[in-house]
């Protein structure tokens, strides 16, 4: 009996320390496995602020070489100040450009560089973004009837305009009744309405006295006597003029317009072509019409493509917009509101419900004889990219 009594003593006393041990071995693992999930929930942590995005970039479409530069410029320039961004693309649609604009809030950008498909359609974007407690910066096309936008940087639209048609002018032949073909951009683009104003502005005098006559747009000639065209005045004759931004649209549209057009309106002709893209497909129809003796065609941008054309002779000129130029004005005005500052501004733009506080970058007109030196020993394009260069 006291032999039985030891041994159940004993065998208490080894599952004491049995248990003991058991529950040793728990509490260490319990330790090693709370560390590991520490240090899986850091790196959880650490990936989740490495995917947050500080800077936000919308752009219109990847179809138009002119918004891929902008993007290359963008990734390096804040790239190279040590800022997170990421861009993205509205292929034309604003419903894809609202989405977008969420995908970016989501990400946790403090910033929204945005160039609108649509003026007025973007309003409601902004404003998301704007309740999100985003700032805002319309970038190259003014966002319209909102008090969501904060800031917006431009290249001088009308002064766009203004070159545009002061080299028609200027290189217009000799003589009276002069033919002038007016193309637009598309009518939900508040720039081209004040890229054609500019033009109408020094193209109206000599419309008026004769010197050129209008020869595709009976809106635009029932205001020939009028030198500054309301909104609605302008809403009109672009309605009739527009390209929509689209190569198609343009080249149809200049097709229609020559089939239409009586033999006095060809021969040698002047045109006014909103941006390369379309200067190029409006080009080559007015180089296919036989009875179209001669053309000046203007352009904007500074594409590649085009560049080439004015070396061709096939395009008059360009108007360069150094994107390099207008996005580094866009990160400047970023990183200043990064770091609490108030960005520089040098105008403003009333955009139908407040002055937005702007910042304009200059404009130079390329043709010909200067594309070397504003392209080429500017560092803006590789002369390896042209043929015929001189």
């Amino acid at each position: 009996m006291k032999k039985r009594i030891i041994s159940f003593a004993l065998a208490a006393v080894m599952l004491v320390f049995l248990f003991a041990g058991c529950s040793s071995g728990k509490t260490a693992t319990s330790a090693s496995t709370t560390a590991a999930a520490s240090t899986a929930a850091s790196a959880a942590a650490s990936a989740a602020d490495s995917s947050e995005v500080q800077v936000g970039i919308v752009l219109p479409t990847k179809d138009e070489p002119r918004w891929l530069q902008d993007q290359a410029q963008f990734e390096k320039i804040l790239g190279d100040a040590g800022f997170t961004n990421q861009v993205l693309f509205s292929q034309g649609s604003s419903a894809t450009e609202k989405t977008n604009v969420e995908t970016l809030i989501s990400k946790g950008i403090k910033v929204l560089v945005i160039c609108a498909q649509d003026g007025a359609a973007a309003a409601a974007a902004v404003e998301e973004a704007k309740t999100a407690g985003v700032t805002v910066i319309a970038y190259d096309r003014l966002i319209t009837g909102t008090d969501a936008v904060d800031y917006y940087v431009t290249f001088d639209s009308f002064a766009v305009g203004v070159a545009q048609g002061q080299y028609l002018i200027d290189n217009a032949p000799s003589g009276s009744g002069i033919p002038l073909y007016l193309y637009a951009g598309a009518a939900t683009d508040n720039n081209a309405f004040i890229f054609f104003s500019g033009a109408w502005s020094v193209l109206q005098p000599k419309i008026a006295d004769g010197t050129f006559v209008i020869a595709n747009s009976s809106e635009a000639e029932a205001v020939k006597d009028t030198n500054e065209l309301t909104r609605d005045q302008v809403a009109k004759v672009i309605g009739q003029i527009t390209t929509d931004w689209d190569f198609n649209v343009a080249k149809s549209k200049a097709e229609a317009n020559l089939t239409a057009a009586s033999a006095d309106m060809k021969g040698d002709v002047l045109i006014l072509a909103p941006n390369d893209g379309t200067a190029r497909s409006i080009a080559d129809v007015f180089a296919a019409d036989k009875d179209v003796s001669s053309y000046v065609i203007t352009g904007q941008d500074a594409e590649i493509a085009s560049v080439q054309y004015v070396i061709d002779g096939k395009q008059s000129m360009t108007v360069f917009k150094d994107t390099r130029t207008l996005a580094s004005d866009s990160v400047a005005m970023a990183v200043s509101i990064l770091k609490g500052e108030t960005p520089a501004t040098d105008t403003t733009y009333n955009n139908g419900n407040k002055d937005v506080p702007a910042k304009q970058t200059a404009i130079i007109v390329v043709t010909k004889d200067n594309v070397q030196t504003a392209l080429i020993d500017s560092g803006y394009y590789d002369a390896s990219k042209f043929t015929g260069l001189n």
